[in-house]
């Protein structure tokens, strides 16, 4: 496929405040971070070689000027980034508990990302990318809803294949009912799903992932699923094969953000690699592999746009369990 770029994504840019300590007077400190689960994706694939590009919209304020630097520098495409000139760039508190696991709260009512128009997609980057990739935090509202969807069929019609991660962000939505819509419409439209095991519950009632994946399978004829279960690993369903891999338990995890995203870039990596029409069980499990590898050295650092694991880290880690690349 002779397209200029890899992979192509639209979706949140927002800053994260992240706990940082305490101040002399004992008030927490919060660090601004980056972020936003679509960069990060982009991210982690510069990381791997792969040439990407970000549509999106941030605000005309020090955030938004902030995270278009950001992006940049990891050397992702930022030229169909917009500026909203009056809607301010939205903003993530993330609050972490001693697992390492996280709470959102979000200030985004607006934000400037919801504030992306149809008119505003690049579709010259649309047409011209190997993978397009989105998630639904750009499908909350009806304008940027329009956009995301026209994004889709642009991409599709171009031969691009279709990745999507729900990243199901509840307090985002007017309701769950809204969320499950939006997640059954990317559903129906994509040829890679990451999804992680509450996502899987919340659409599936299942805790039964195997159950849960052969509904996914039935309904929406998805020809990669990828599950991942936190600290239980990962799970890979193609064409018949169910590949499981275990996952690499850090002593020094110090927050989960970004563990996701790092799986999802990786697993595009891989694809792209391989190509999704004759995947075998040895780069399923070599996908695997090296997505919970990923993942594990994203949660021993704070942030994650920045901070994304480089390739070789990566090789290294996966080659203890006898990945050889």
């Amino acid at each position: 496929m002779n397209k200029e770029y890899d992979v192509v994504a639209l979706g949140e840019l927002l800053i994260d405040f992240t706990e940082s300590g305490l101040s002399a007077q004992g008030n927490p400190l919060l660090e601004v971070n980056p972020g936003g689960a679509p960069g990060n994706v982009l991210s982690m694939l510069q990381n791997y070689g792969r040439k990407t590009a970000f549509i999106g919209k941030v605000g005309k304020d020090m955030f938004g000027r902030l995270l278009l630097e950001a992006v940049g520098s990891c050397g992702i495409d930022t030229k169909a980034i917009r500026v909203d000139e009056e809607v301010h760039t939205t903003l993530a508190f993330v609050q972490t508990f001693a697992d390492g696991d996280r709470d959102f709260s979000f200030y985004r009512d607006p934000g400037a990302d919801m504030m992306l128009t149809k008119e505003e997609v690049d579709t010259d980057l649309l047409r011209n990318t190997k993978v397009f990739h989105f998630g639904t935090l750009s499908s909350t509202h009806p304008g940027v809803r329009e956009a995301t969807r026209y994004a889709i069929d642009v991409a599709k019609e171009a031969g691009a294949l279709i990745s999507f991660d729900p990243n199901l962000r509840e307090p985002l939505w007017k309701s769950l009912e809204d969320a499950r819509r939006e997640i059954e419409y990317g559903l129906g439209k994509c040829d890679l799903l990451k999804i992680s095991d509450n996502e899987v519950e919340f659409l599936c009632g299942t805790d039964d992932y195997d159950e849960g994946a052969r509904i996914l399978k039935e309904t929406y004829q998805i020809p990669l699923i990828l599950i991942t279960m936190g600290k239980a690993g990962s799970r890979a369903y193609y064409k018949g094969m169910r590949v499981e891999s275990a996952p690499f338990l850090q002593e020094n995890t110090i927050e989960t953000t970004g563990a996701g995203d790092t799986f999802c870039a990786t697993s595009i990596h891989t694809v792209l690699k391989y190509g999704i029409d004759n995947l075998t069980e040895e780069n399923l499990n070599e996908l695997l592999t090296l997505a919970n590898a990923a993942a594990s050295l994203i949660t021993t650092r704070k942030g994650a746009l920045r901070v994304m694991p480089k390739y070789e880290e990566v090789r290294q880690l996966a080659g203890t369990r006898g990945i050889r690349l």
